[in-house]
């Protein structure tokens, strides 16, 4: 169950980048479970994503930090602890810097990324208690970022300028790389969410390739369903593993710029 949190912020992200939609005092929450043939539906972690504004005038910036806990009936067996945070330009809604730390049982790693817009580069840094802190500095194009940028793509699109099985990319910035992420449309489905209702969503397959293309094996494939109004939040998450497959679903929202017209009654 290693490394929650990034994944379920990378799936939340792989979406068409438009502008973003960053409202302050927006709070999300997720339920990350495992489900097998033995175990058909385990939840084992929790992930929440918030929006606040820090400065004010020439020094206001959003900032949105991303949390994943693993449950506590199971921190016995892994203790997973991260936090993603990334301060964003609300002039030009580009991201500023990101930072993460992640703990995980006996496993740290730390990594900061400083997005130099002006000069099409972005400066990674990052390092673990195993290794020495590295570094290298990427060349930026206006699709690339990090995964909590990522994560609010798609906020502001119009579901009417989705063409189904249409194939589009976008770029994510991964410490010392940066990785090609596909998606298609598929179209509009309800799905209905454990206690939360049933929704009308947009459905989308992505995957995330690697440095020289999507046909190999350590490229990832899920599939996501985001809440078909004007917020676009992503509601399901499905994604397989060797055996069985991860899922995360929303469990509470609240602070939402719009209302939640989605939601079927």
């Amino acid at each position: 169950m290693k490394r929650i949190l990034p994944t379920i912020l990378l799936l939340l992200g792989a979406l068409p980048l438009q502008a973003q939609l960053y409202h302050p005092g927006e709070v999300l929450e997720y339920r990350v479970s495992y489900r097998a043939k033995m175990f058909p539906n385990t939840e084992v972690g929790a992930v929440s994503v918030a929006t606040t504004q820090e400065g004010s005038g020439d020094t206001l910036r959003y900032k949105v930090v991303g949390k994943g806990r693993t449950l506590p009936t199971y921190r016995w067996f892994y203790n997973i602890d991260d936090t993603y945070t990334v301060w964003v330009d609300p002039a030009t809604l580009r991201p500023q810097r990101f930072e993460s730390d992640i703990r995980e049982s006996d496993y740290t790693f730390r990594s900061a990324y400083d997005y130099r817009w002006a000069d099409s580069v972005v400066h990674t840094r990052w390092s673990s208690r195993q290794r020495p802190e590295q570094q290298r500095t990427m060349r930026l194009t206006d699709e690339t970022m990090d995964a909590i940028a990522l994560f609010f793509s798609l906020r502001t699109a119009e579901a009417d300028t989705f063409r189904e099985g249409e194939p589009a990319t976008l770029r994510m910035v991964l410490q010392d790389t940066i990785r090609d992420l596909q998606y298609r449309y598929l179209g509009r489905e309800q799905k209905k969410i454990r206690n939360m209702g049933r929704f009308a969503t947009l459905k989308f397959e992505c995957q995330l390739g690697t440095t020289e293309g999507f046909s190999f094996t350590d490229g990832t494939v899920f599939t996501i369903w985001i809440s078909d109004d004007r917020n676009k939040i992503p509601l399901w998450i499905e994604s397989p593993v060797r055996v069985g497959s991860i899922n995360a679903y929303i469990s509470g929202y609240r602070g939402l710029k719009y209302p939640m017209e989605s939601l079927m009654k």
